[in-house]
């Protein structure tokens, strides 16, 4: 996509592409640059999506805002891998699967931690 698209334009494209590799997705965390009956419109157009609008309650201190901590801590799971530290990578393509493996590595680290109860 060229830089002077808005990203609420370009939406529809992603969330086409989006619904065929990711069936299983149901609801999107979006800013309020998303908000509006259009934006609406377009996501019930592309599939069975929900949206959900997060917003700012305050600009001038610290909050946690609501799911946002999700994405952050996945990022911080992630960065724990010494490959993904930086962005050592030529291709996309090849950071995505280093991604891949990092999140199958932790998965795989819950999935065989003994039970509690045991």
């Amino acid at each position: 996509m060229p830089a002077d698209i808005q990203d609420r334009h370009a939406a529809r494209d992603l969330l086409n592409q989006t619904r065929s590799r990711f069936p299983f997705v149901e609801r999107i965390f979006a800013d309020g640059g998303y908000s509006g009956a259009k934006t609406a419109a377009m996501v019930r157009s592309t599939g069975c999506w929900k949206i959900e609008i997060v917003k700012r309650s305050d600009a001038h201190r610290f909050v946690v805002l609501p799911k946002r901590w999700i994405v952050e801590r996945t990022f911080a799971w992630i960065s724990r891998n010494r490959r993904l530290t930086r962005e050592f990578e030529r291709y996309a393509s090849t950071a995505v699967a280093f991604v891949r493996l990092a999140m199958i590595r932790l998965m795989l680290k819950r999935l065989t931690r003994p039970s509690a109860c045991s």
